[in-house]
């Protein structure tokens, strides 16, 4: 469904960040993109989503093609209408609006009544907690419900394809399980998912197929069984392990050196 392929991004005409990034979500899949802070995951659904030009940024090298079809040089608005919807980081509704607002401007490329209609029966099903909610104003919703507000909103569109950036960011870790639920939820109901993720954890948990990414381009990708069983992602992603086996945060450690084949 998605290839991006040797993508190159700068912005200002000045940075680089991408660097020759290929990444592909086959129609069905939940595929997971990680990296720790400015690593690029967030160019990179730029660039997908049409959003560059808001950011002073350009696509100088590589395409992003949606099913056969290339999209890097198409606006937002098309790309949506295209079938892709996003889900951006820290959550974004319309805090002055009520819930039901917010729903309705995801709807705005449906065609049909009825399709809004099914599409808004969906949600309320999918998060039950929105519903006694849906006159109140999103700003004074908790932050786990806003996050279902903001996948919801994102699927009034009906999308073929997901993209969530950073979904557990900022959630206790409760809620956080509850987001993951919900991502395997909307993937068996049909719709593909690319799942950008700091927390390597969750996300390689329900992901067919993971990539990771550092300073702009991909050092390693697989199968997410592959991926949670590497050493190195072990180390970088999910902790360390010391010679007595005790499992300690990766900022707990002051000197640390990559291992070569990291990039190899």
């Amino acid at each position: 469904m998605l290839e991006v392929a040797n993508l190159e991004v700068v912005y200002n005409d000045v940075v680089l960040v991408l660097r020759g990034l290929s990444i592909e979500v086959r129609d069905g899949q939940i595929v997971a993109l990680l990296g720790a802070n400015g690593a690029g995951k967030t160019t990179s659904l730029r660039a997908i989503t049409g959003l560059l030009d808001v950011h002073e940024g350009d696509v100088t090298k590589g395409h992003v093609n949606w099913n056969g079809s290339r999209i890097d040089d198409k606006d937002a608005s098309h790309i949506v209408r295209a079938g892709i919807s996003q889900v951006m980081e820290g959550r974004r509704v319309f805090a002055e609006m009520s819930v039901d607002d917010n729903l309705k401007t995801g709807a705005i490329t449906n065609k049909s009544s009825s399709s809004e209609k099914s599409a808004y029966q969906r949600v309320m099903e999918m998060f039950p907690a929105l519903q006694s909610r849906r006159k109140d104003s999103a700003g004074y919703l908790s932050g786990g419900e806003q996050q279902m507000l903001a996948i919801g909103r994102a699927l009034m569109s009906n999308p073929k394809l997901l993209i969530l950036d950073e979904p557990s960011l900022g959630l206790a870790p409760m809620l956080v399980q509850q987001i993951r639920d919900i991502i395997v939820d909307i993937n068996k109901q049909g719709t593909s998912v690319l799942l950008i993720e700091q927390n390597a954890s969750m996300a390689l948990s329900i992901a067919d197929y993971g990539y990771i990414m550092e300073t702009g381009k991909v050092v390693m990708n697989g199968e997410s069984s592959k991926l949670l069983g590497d050493e190195d992602v072990q180390e970088f992603y999910l902790g360390l392990r010391t010679e007595g086996g005790e499992r300690k945060s990766f900022k707990d450690v002051k000197h640390y050196k990559r291992r070569k084949r990291w990039l190899s």
